[in-house]
């Protein structure tokens, strides 16, 4: 089993810049395919980065967002710059240990996820 605990999150103006955190307890996840995801109110839980041997980016934050990992301190990282107000979500943390290239972007693949934080972007 696998336990995260995403934070960081917060209020900020649309430009400014976020850090989110993502803790893993009870695995070390070094070799696990992490993810971050965000849900907006009234849509979907959608993709925004994932980072295993390589890493991946939606189109609508590449560029802006930054996803990296400190396997020492078992986290995960996702940096957040020029942010705009449709960036407001909440961003969950997702792992598995294997998650086929193809699909990194599927929600289904990941079997382990955190409780969520809000990040608000105020325009």
């Amino acid at each position: 089993q696998v336990q995260l605990v995403e934070s960081g999150g917060g209020l900020v103006q649309a430009g400014g810049s976020l850090r989110l955190s993502c803790a893993a307890s009870g695995r070390t996840i070094s070799a696990y395919t992490m993810a971050w995801f965000r849900q907006a109110p009234g849509k979907e839980r959608e993709f925004v980065a994932t980072i295993n041997w390589n890493t991946y980016y939606a189109d609508s934050v590449k560029g802006r967002f930054t996803i990296s990992r400190d396997n020492a301190k078992n986290t995960v990282y996702l940096e957040m710059n020029s942010l705009k107000p449709e960036d407001t979500a909440v961003y969950y943390c997702a792992a598995d240990n294997y998650v086929a290239p193809q699909s990194v972007q599927s929600l289904s693949q990941y079997d382990y996820w955190g409780q969520g934080t809000q990040v608000t972007v105020s325009s």
